[in-house]
């Protein structure tokens, strides 16, 4: 039994690996350490064989998994890190350890489970797209800032008022919470749909959207083209590489 792990800038995802398909993630906040919640449970697990960790939330939370590793389980955890290419899978980006480990993974595993080109959307802290053709070319990506971040910097630099809403399903609002939080999910949701259009005329043919990440249920609905959610797709990926490693 592996236990899988993907830090995020915000969370850590969780989830032990007792057949390639079988995942039940679990997900808390992790503040740059592994939190309580998520201790007491690995304290009364049985000892996983292998701990395989992918890390973009810090060498902190790294750190910290590393100590409760030990602890626990007398257990070196494996970090995983980008390659430039993967099978037939090729990184655009010159210098591949500029991409995130996390976007990495998730390309690996829409690359080998879906036909044709992909557009992944990682919804989270930030919203990372990322543009594959079905040859396994990675064209590159884009990043916006995620949904609280993108309030909050609005918020921080002018003199609105917070005001808690979340969007009625429109794309406009009456007032001025409801109008931030509809352009925030818009925001988000265009980019998608007007790079699902760029990758069908590169790819020639329809291609497929995977929807991942925190926020991914609440842009999915403002999304016009296609869409697939696939919340533990970094996941995945991570036991892709694992088992064609071993």
């Amino acid at each position: 039994m592996m236990l899988l792990l993907d830090i995020g800038n915000t969370n850590l995802r969780w989830a032990l690996a007792r057949s390639e398909d079988a995942f039940e993630v679990e997900v808390a906040r992790h503040s740059g350490a592994v939190p309580l919640d998520v201790l007491a449970r690995w304290e009364v697990l049985d000892p996983p064989s292998r701990l395989i960790v992918g890390n973009v939330g810090g060498a902190a939370v790294g750190e910290s998994v590393r100590r409760v590793a030990h602890a626990y389980w007398g257990l070196e955890p494996e970090f995983v890190s980008v390659r430039a290419a993967w099978r037939d899978l090729r990184i655009a980006y010159a210098d591949p350890s500029r991409l995130g480990v996390d976007r990495w993974l998730a390309l690996i595993e829409a690359h080998a489970s879906v036909d044709g080109a992909v557009l992944i959307v990682d919804a989270g802290t930030a919203v990372t797209y990322d543009l594959i053709l079905g040859d396994g070319r990675h064209l590159g990506g884009s990043i916006l800032p995620g949904i609280e971040m993108m309030r909050s910097s609005l918020l921080a630099g002018t003199q609105i008022p917070r005001i808690e809403s979340e969007p009625s399903g429109r794309s406009w609002a009456t007032d001025t919470g409801s109008a931030i939080a509809a352009g925030s999910v818009q925001a988000v949701a265009a980019l998608a749909d007007r790079l699902f259009e760029h990758l069908a005329h590169e790819a020639g043919a329809e291609p497929s959207m995977l929807l991942s990440g925190g926020d991914a249920d609440r842009i999915a609905s403002a999304i016009q083209a296609p869409c697939e959610m696939v919340p533990d797709l970094v996941l995945r990926g991570l036991a892709r590489v694992v088992r064609e490693l071993s």
